[in-house]
C-alpha cells in the first residue's frame, strides 16, 4: 500500500491536452492508444478534455429514435396523467370541505355526526353494533 508522500499526482499542460485531442480527431491515435502511449490514467479524463477542448463529434451519444405515434401516445398519456392529477386534487379539496362541514355542524348542533352515520349504516344493512364488535374481535 502506497503512502500519501508515495502517490504521484500528474498534471497535464494546456498545450499537451490539446496536441492529444488533436492527435484523436485526425484519427492518428485512438482514446484507449493515447492513453497507454502517454501513461495517461483514469478512464475519462481524454474523453473530458475532448468535451472541453475537441469537437465533441468523437464522444458517444444518445439518440432516440421515435415513430409518430409513439410521440402522440406520449403526449396523449402525458395530458391523462395532468388530468387525473387535477382530479385528485379536486377529490382532495372536496374531502377536506366535507370534513370541515361536518366538524362545523357536529359543534353547532352537538351531534356526532359520524358516529351517527355509522350506526344509520349498519341499522340499513340489518346488522347490530353487537355483530360488527364480535367481528372485530
Amino acid at each position: 500500500m502506497q503512502s500519501k508522500e508515495d502517490r504521484i499526482v500528474k498534471r497535464y499542460s494546456t498545450a499537451f491536452k490539446h496536441k492529444v485531442v488533436n492527435e484523436i480527431e485526425s484519427g492518428k491515435l485512438s482514446i484507449s492508444g493515447s492513453q497507454k502511449l502517454y501513461s495517461i490514467g483514469g478512464s475519462l479524463t481524454i474523453q473530458k478534455w475532448i468535451k472541453k477542448l475537441g469537437k465533441l463529434h468523437l464522444l458517444n451519444k444518445i439518440v432516440r429514435v421515435e415513430l409518430k405515434d409513439e410521440i402522440s401516445k406520449l403526449k396523449e398519456l402525458e395530458k391523462r396523467n395532468r388530468e387525473l392529477e387535477s382530479a385528485l386534487a379536486d377529490a382532495h379539496i372536496k374531502i377536506v370541505t366535507y370534513e370541515t362541514l361536518i366538524e362545523v355542524a357536529e359543534e353547532e348542533l352537538g351531534v356526532d355526526i359520524k358516529k351517527n352515520s355509522k350506526s344509520e349504516q349498519l341499522k340499513r344493512s340489518g346488522k347490530s353494533s353487537k355483530d360488527s364488535k364480535r367481528k372485530r374481535n
